[in-house]
């Protein structure tokens, strides 16, 4: 039971469109200060709107943040999001400043104490997986990189990709007796490589963190991104999440192998990095991601590690 009262949360959900999963989520992420936060969520929508001056529409598609469509009293429309405190939302509100709208959304307003602000809405919106051919889409998401990346600053607080792959060691620690639940070669090819890709790294640079098919918008400035997570780290390990998706098509493609290798090929020769890195950044990634699909949500990763098949032959 997310809440005491049953009969609140419902009433809630069904005024603000909240999804049975969004509310799950929300809850297995954060726990208690997860539920509070959906208590006050209303609260928080009413000074958002009262703050900036907003009409509030319907949310988004909803995932870890609460995201929705809105209309400044001057007719201009944004989008506006509010998240559970948490460093991961200050990591990409600091990273939105940073990149200043050049290569993502522009940041409009925001209040670090209650977490959320608002950005500019895209226009016509439409996602890079709506580009029919894998190749173009693959050479757009080059030119989008190319813009986001920063040099990696100083005293701000972003997230560390070291850190994130440092979560991988609790896989085997959460078992006994040395079974793992994922393919053993799998799992020994990633602890090979994790530490080799760091030491063979380019220079750290602040990077989206999860670029992919659906975190890339046609604007009227052209394709930019949205929802950077504000990481830094090698700028090799971009490629990552582009090479797992769009989820969960990529992998039950016939010719995914043949797209893998071509994509590869495209992000290397535009971006500069050697083929093999490009493979084994995007094929740890998978098992990252597979790792956390059994962490956080409790399913066996079967989609990440039928991508870290692909990516562990191309």
């Amino acid at each position: 039971m997310f809440f005491r009262d049953k009969a609140m949360i419902f009433k809630r959900s069904i005024f603000m469109n909240l999804t049975t999963e969004f509310i799950r989520n929300i809850h297995n992420s954060f726990g208690p200060q997860g539920d509070q936060w959906l208590a006050n969520l209303p609260g928080l929508l009413d000074e958002a709107a009262s703050k900036w001056g907003l009409v509030l529409g319907e949310p988004l598609l909803l995932s870890y943040n609460y995201v929705c469509a809105a209309t400044r009293l001057d007719g201009c429309d944004v989008v506006l999001k509010l998240g559970v405190p948490n460093r991961e939302f200050c990591s990409q509100l600091n990273a939105l400043r940073l990149f200043n709208g050049d290569g993502c959304a522009r940041l409009l307003e925001a209040d670090d104490q209650h977490f959320m602000f608002l950005l500019e809405r895209l226009r016509p919106g439409e996602m890079l997986v709506s580009v029919e051919d894998d190749e173009k889409r693959t050479h757009i998401a080059c030119e989008v990189m190319s813009h986001l990346w920063r040099p990696a600053p100083q005293g701000a607080d972003f997230i560390q990709l070291v850190d994130w792959f440092a979560e991988f060691k609790k896989l085997r620690a959460r078992f006994t007796g040395g079974f793992v639940p994922f393919p053993e070669k799998l799992v020994q090819r990633a602890e090979a490589l994790i530490p080799q890709l760091f030491a063979q790294a380019s220079p750290t640079r602040l990077i989206h963190g999860d670029f992919h098919h659906f975190n890339v918008l046609s604007s009227e400035r052209g394709w930019l991104a949205i929802d950077p997570k504000g990481v830094i780290g090698p700028p090799e390990y971009e490629c990552g999440p582009l090479l797992i998706n769009p989820m969960p098509l990529l992998a039950n493609m016939p010719d995914a192998p043949a797209i893998t290798r071509r994509r590869i090929a495209i992000l290397s020769e535009r971006l500069g990095f050697p083929r093999e890195r490009i493979r084994d950044w995007g094929f740890c990634h998978a098992m990252l991601s597979a790792w956390w699909d059994l962490a956080e949500d409790n399913t066996g990763g079967d989609y990440s590690l039928a991508c870290a098949e692909i990516l562990a032959r191309a």
